[in-house]
């Protein structure tokens, strides 16, 4: 629902939300679509190449600055070690390609993007352990110096945030950092400690 908010997918019903001093719905769709860069939990793979679709990031990306996006997302070992490189095939919805790769693809989109807020809805729900650890270093890189809205039920992922909102029902029943929340013994104490 979030997301769904901050994308425009949908208008809020009641409130307002803002950016900075300025309310969401004074933006563009284009404007907000720039400002904004999106990795899901389910991000959308084409049915083309690497290349092709970190480009979608943005379009007119140099070569040097799709192989840079590449490594910042930690594709580069992968690329080297596949005869086809960038030009790998994703297949239909990243078929051909791992979770893992998936994911390192749509960190590559954003870090090409550059945009000065990044979404991470559920980004890495879908991973096992291992691949989760080494996606959540490029995410990590990618969230750096941006303002960063991380929407997870695998708390491990929001534990370095600046700020945690718990919401329960649709509404913040808990707010502030890992450690305070911790202290209070709350739902999210109790969540952690479980998890």
């Amino acid at each position: 629902t979030i997301v769904n908010l901050l994308l425009r997918q949908w208008d809020p019903q009641g409130g307002e939300i803002r950016i900075g001093d300025r309310a969401l719905k004074d933006f563009s769709l284009a404007d907000l679509q720039r400002l904004i860069a999106v990795v899901s939990q389910r991000s959308f793979i084409f049915n083309d190449s690497i290349r092709e679709n970190i480009r979608m990031g943005r379009d007119d990306a140099s070569e040097q600055a799709v192989l840079a996006a590449a490594e910042e997302a930690g594709l580069k070992e992968w690329l080297e070690s596949t005869p086809e490189g960038l030009d790998t095939q994703a297949g239909e919805r990243g078929g051909r390609i791992s979770g893992g790769q998936r994911q390192r693809v749509a960190i590559a989109r954003a870090v090409l993007k550059d945009a000065p807020i990044v979404l991470l809805d559920e980004a890495t729900s879908s991973l096992d352990v291992d691949t989760e650890r080494s996606v959540m270093q490029a995410l990590r890189r990618l969230c750096e110096g941006r303002t960063t809205l991380t929407i997870a039920h695998r708390l491990s992922t929001v534990v370095d945030s600046d700020e945690i909102l718990v919401m329960i029902g649709g509404r913040i029943a808990e707010r502030g950092s890992h450690e305070e929340l911790m202290g209070r013994g709350g739902w999210y104490a109790r969540m952690f400690v479980l998890q």
